[in-house]
């Protein structure tokens, strides 16, 4: 719902580009101007930092109490979880970076599919933002478990910046087994796939498509 809720707020000025995942995709397949890129994945990553800032002043006691009740520390990644990503039991940092790839390819795939002009059967009007919406919970509902399910680089780094700043120090970068970079290429890798895959498999047989081809 706040996914929803962020494209209803943001999507008439921006098109609501909250993952840069999701820019990049847009700037290879969609024609989204790259000199844009950077800027917008910049404020993304802001964003993330201030959302995990407006976290903190509402949670700081409840976190500094489950610290303090299971004898944790911040920099030893007590309550870490609350801010940015990391895999899951059984998960190796590998497996991760594929499942990121996987899981925001799917992401992507799915936000082509709805947002496309040419698909007859994709949500009408603005209700393409809580089918959005309900596509992130799907997709963390069925595979959350194995690394937190990041499918964004600026969901995690921002927060991981902040958590950085705040005291989780190296648990927060580069942390344990160096895994910071995962939710950040992963995603980013996955978004191209996901885009490719829609624009080669699915788009140019779409019949309203195919009808405005010489």
């Amino acid at each position: 719902l706040s996914v929803t809720i962020a494209i209803y707020v943001t999507g008439a000025v921006s098109g609501t580009h909250a993952n840069p995942a999701v820019t990049l995709a847009l700037a290879l397949y969609r024609g989204f101007s790259w000199r844009k890129v950077l800027p917008y994945s910049a404020a993304q990553v802001a964003g993330g930092f201030l959302g995990a800032a407006v976290v903190y002043l509402l949670y700081s006691p409840v976190i500094d109490h489950f610290n303090d009740l299971h004898h944790l520390t911040r920099a030893g990644g007590g309550a870490a979880g609350v801010f940015f990503t990391h895999p899951g039991l059984a998960i190796s940092v590998m497996h991760a970076f594929v499942d990121e790839i996987v899981l925001t390819a799917i992401l992507v795939l799915g936000i082509f599919a709805v947002t496309e002009e040419f698909n007859t059967v994709a949500p009408q009007a603005n209700s393409s933002a809580l089918i959005i919406g309900l596509l992130v919970a799907a997709i963390g509902a069925s595979a959350g478990y194995l690394e937190a399910w990041a499918i964004n680089p600026a969901r995690d780094l921002g927060p991981r910046l902040f958590a950085w700043m705040a005291g989780w120090g190296e648990a927060a970068l580069p942390s344990p087994g160096s895994y910071w970079w995962v939710p950040i290429a992963g995603p980013l890798l996955g978004g191209v796939v996901g885009g490719g895959l829609y624009q080669g498999l699915i788009r140019q047989f779409l019949p309203a498509w195919r009808k405005l081809q010489p």
